[in-house]
């Protein structure tokens, strides 16, 4: 069995047309969030009950992120535990440090963390969606997955280029590009002056570099970017180590030697 998950929610276009097509891999089950919960990252709801509806066989919304979904459905919704978790097909890129921010690379994260294989499927468009096509390219990475497996502890997340799938270049695995943000945060004053606040404005530009996710999707290839939840900056540790002796006021230093 196949969990399908996303952040468009469980209504989106893409989500529904790569379920469709994971059904020629497996029995597909949808579990998705109840409206769109995008830029969610991997936040996961403690403070209220969650709500389960069933919106036809094997399609159920929540009234959480996609994070909430994934570990619902894992731990308590389903009868077996998924040969695989399938997040997507995202309506945008996932690209570089985006994917700190995004929902649909979150549900992908948490089922590495209950033990399951993932994937995450992003769109690299803005407008005019070629679902279909990209839904396409989601049956092979899957199958493949699924014949071959993944390292212990890795995910991938897949960015497709919006073309046809004939005008596809091929498959690249990359490494994680460097956004430029041009963001602005817009202040303004609501009909009783109190100032609010939108974050967003002005499209990110990317570090140019061969070899990264961006260039890859750029140039019409499907990006590959293997990615694991261990954040540790191994190769900073000589460098950090005088912060090891940093001493602190009232505080009474031993050597363990």
């Amino acid at each position: 069995m196949i969990l399908v998950t996303n952040d468009d929610g469980v209504l989106s276009p893409g989500i529904q047309l790569l379920a469709k097509r994971l059904r020629d891999l497996d029995r597909v089950v949808i579990v998705a969030p109840d409206r769109e919960r995008s830029a969610a990252g991997h936040s996961m709801t403690l403070h209220r009950p969650l709500l389960i509806e069933q919106i036809k066989e094997e399609v159920y919304s929540v009234n959480g992120t996609p994070t909430d979904c994934v570990n619902i459905a894992v731990k308590g919704l389903l009868k077996e535990t998924p040969r695989l978790v399938v997040s997507g097909i995202n309506k945008g890129p996932n690209l570089g440090d985006d994917i700190t921010y995004s929902g649909t690379v979150a549900g992908a994260m948490e089922a590495i963390l209950l033990g399951v294989p993932a994937i995450a499927f992003s769109l690299n468009a803005r407008q005019d969606f070629l679902f279909a096509e990209a839904a396409e390219v989601a049956l092979g990475i899957a199958r493949s997955v699924l014949e071959q497996g993944l390292p212990a502890g890795t995910l991938l997340n897949v960015n497709v280029p919006n073309c046809s799938v004939e005008e596809i270049r091929g498959t690249l695995i990359t490494r994680l590009g460097k956004r430029i943000y041009h963001q602005m945060t817009v202040e303004r004053v609501d009909p009783r002056g109190k100032k609010y606040y939108w974050i967003g404005g002005g499209e990110p530009d990317w570090e140019r570099e061969e070899g990264t996710d961006f260039d890859a999707v750029d140039r019409r290839h499907v990006s590959i970017t293997p990615l694991h939840l261990d954040l540790t900056d191994h190769a900073s540790f000589e460098r950090l180590r005088p912060l090891e002796k940093v001493r602190y006021p009232g505080v009474t230093h031993r050597s363990d030697g």
